[in-house]
């Protein structure tokens, strides 16, 4: 059975006629119990419903009025729940407190032979005016001055109604162009608890014989004549059968019962169809978050993958490079040894030179012949020595430049530091056997073999060792292509992330900061302690732009550098003429905020003096890596899909 749905005024809810009457039957059984007390005296009573109102002492007559007008209001500004409150007073005060208000309004009796159930008497194939209607004869009318009939007011007649238990929501007089016809009809509410009460109205006056049948009988009698409008009075010619056919129409009660069904069927078939979209929207969703899920992890595999092999390419050149030094190192020992050997040889034999020359005079030329031999040869090994001596000083400047360059681009490319080690370790080498073929060079120009067969040798060396340069360039600059390609494919996915977080609120743990974007509530919270709410909001506003116009200008740049621990960095001029005046004028806040400002966008975009987007770490107040963006973007889908679950 279908129910008409009311709009509440209190919290904007419907209720329908059947929670209605739960709540009239539970409000009926309370005050049957006492627990709100209406009768204060024998002739005053009040209402437990309205103790805000100023008016607390009701007769019976005042207070039946005010709980059935309330309980049967049509007014949006009262509750659901006050007018089934107040139907159940009106209903207390009749059957329960008539005789307590019998100095105040006469007894009012219900009819004994009422049916308990009318609707068991009506046939569902008869045809009856809808909505259900009452129709009222003989009602007592006079005759005024002017000729016309006048009547008592329909409200007047409802109330009689409403304290007899029928609930009607109104009494429609009908007036003609003599005034008041004496007839009139009764409306009641359009569901099937205004069907029985519209039914019990004409069970009652049948059994009190005013009837339908007792007013076209010959034998009228006083009082008035009421019966529920069917199909001969929705028909008639007179003033009822205009009234009937211009306010409703003949309906059986299986056309209503059909006609509730259908829609009844029609409306769950479309929430069915509702469900099932739903359903099918969730399962696409989940197998999107399932596939999203799979590919970032294989992405973080193939990434681990990569990074692994790198820096295991990276040890090995590292380790290659160490080898390499130590070997130069001791390459270049092993020949200071040999040339302060050939030294000491050479210092020798001028000795047993000069001894021989008092032989004889042939021995003395002789001997000058190998004395200056020997000079000459000792000068090449002199000559030999200094050229070892500037190798061994080009190698150790060469090396102590080689520290001074690792210590320099240590912050700036750290991954690659080891890459160059090896290539300037192996220069050093190269440097190295450069050096001693010089010092053989030197050596062999008194046509030594020994000397010449250690030149081919180094020479070997040399080419060997810049082959192996070479090879060791190609392969640096292969290193160095695919760390850009692994860096380009690194900014890429951070790129990605940055727009898939963009939306996270920045109460998160991982989240994307706008740096360089200027705080405007500082600037509100000063001009609110200035001028009013609206005013101050809107000069806010104007210098808040203004500030960010500020930002923009490339050609402001209010910074220093200052040396801190042994490094130098970019700090906020303190004398700069436009923040001096914006600290005196707006206060610490407003130029802590600017300062800010300046700072961010001065690390992250100082040429173009845009604001850009960055992965935050809020927590910790720093840039977050790929790796936390990564793992929090996989927490917030495996919390999305355990919702979409549930």
């Amino acid at each position: 059975m279908g129910s008409t749905m009311d709009h509440c005024s209190d919290g904007d809810t419907y209720m329908s006629d059947s929670e209605m009457n739960e709540i009239a039957a539970q409000s009926y059984e309370e005050l049957k119990k006492g627990n709100h007390p209406v009768k204060i005296s024998d002739e005053t009573f009040t209402c437990p419903y309205c103790p805000k109102k100023k008016k607390q002492d009701y007769l019976y007559k005042d207070l039946l009025q005010h709980a059935s007008g309330v309980g049967n209001s049509t007014s949006m500004k009262r509750s659901m729940k006050e007018k089934a409150n107040h139907s159940a007073l009106a209903k207390y005060l009749v059957k329960d407190l008539v005789d307590a208000g019998s100095t105040s309004k006469p007894k009012i009796e219900v009819p004994k032979t009422e049916v308990d159930d009318p609707l068991s008497s009506c046939s569902n194939d008869e045809k009856i005016v809808w909505p259900w209607t009452g129709i009222v004869i003989n009602l007592p009318t006079t005759r005024a001055a002017d000729g016309r009939f006048v009547g008592a007011s329909g409200s007047k007649f409802r109330d009689e109604l409403i304290g007899r238990g029928f609930n009607p929501t109104r009494v429609h007089p009908l007036w003609n162009y003599r005034g008041h016809s004496g007839s009139a009809v009764v409306e009641f509410q359009k569901d099937w608890h205004g069907l029985h009460n519209a039914l019990s109205f004409e069970k009652a006056y049948e059994a009190d014989h005013h009837g339908k049948k007792d007013w076209f009988a010959n034998n009228v009698k006083s009082g008035v004549y009421c019966w529920v409008a069917r199909a001969d009075d929705y028909k008639a010619d007179n003033i009822i059968g205009e009234h009937l056919r211009k306010i409703g129409d003949l309906k059986s009660i299986s056309e209503i019962m059909e006609e509730e069904a259908r829609k009844q069927h029609k409306l769950v078939s479309n929430l069915t169809n509702i469900i099932e979209i739903k359903n099918k929207h969730v399962l696409e969703m989940q197998e999107k978050c399932s596939e999203s899920s799979v590919a970032l992890n294989k992405l973080m595999e193939e990434k681990d993958r990569l990074l692994h092999a790198y820096n295991e390419e990276i040890r090995k050149i590292q380790s290659s490079a160490r080898d390499h030094f130590q070997k130069i190192f001791n390459d270049h020992e092993k020949l200071k040894l040999q040339v302060e050997s050939q030294k000491r040889e050479l210092e020798m034999r001028g000795s047993e030179l000069e001894q021989r020359e008092a032989k004889n005079e042939n021995d003395r030329r002789q001997l000058s012949e190998d004395i200056d031999k020997n000079a000459v040869r000792n000068s090449s090994v002199q000559l030999a020595a200094v050229e070892q001596e500037k190798a061994d000083a080009d190698v150790m400047k060469l090396a102590e430049e080689h520290e001074r360059e690792k210590e320099k681009m240590h912050n700036k490319i750290i991954q690659l530091q080891q890459k160059l080690d090896a290539r300037q370790a192996l220069e050093l080498e190269i440097e190295g056997l450069r050096g001693k073929l010089s010092v053989m060079k030197h050596m062999g120009d008194d046509g030594d073999a020994e000397v010449l067969e250690k030149m081919d040798v180094m020479n070997q060396n040399l080419r060997e060792k810049e082959t192996e340069f070479e090879d060791l360039e190609a392969l640096n600059q292969t290193l160095i292509v695919r760390e850009h390609q692994s860096n380009t494919e690194l900014q890429e996915a951070r790129k990605e992330l940055i727009n898939a977080l963009k939306d996270v609120s920045s109460r998160a743990l991982i989240g994307v900061k706008r740096m360089g974007e200027l705080d405007g509530k500082p600037f509100l919270e000063v001009m609110k302690r200035k001028y009013r709410e609206d005013e101050a909001e809107e000069r806010a506003s104007e210098l808040c732009t203004l500030w960010v116009e500020y930002l923009k200008d490339p050609d402001w740049h209010p910074f220093k550098i200052v040396r801190i621990d042994g490094k130098d960095k970019e700090v906020i001029r303190e004398d700069d003429e436009k923040l001096m005046g914006l600290r005196k004028e707006m206060g610490d806040e407003v130029y802590q905020a600017v300062a800010d400002a300046l700072m961010e966008i001065n690390e992250y975009n100082p040429s173009g003096r845009y604001i850009t987007s960055e992965l935050w770490n809020y927590k910790d107040g720093k840039k977050a890596s790929l790796k936390e963006g990564i793992s929090f973007l996989l927490k917030q889908l495996q919390v999305a899909k355990r919702k979409k679950q549930y």
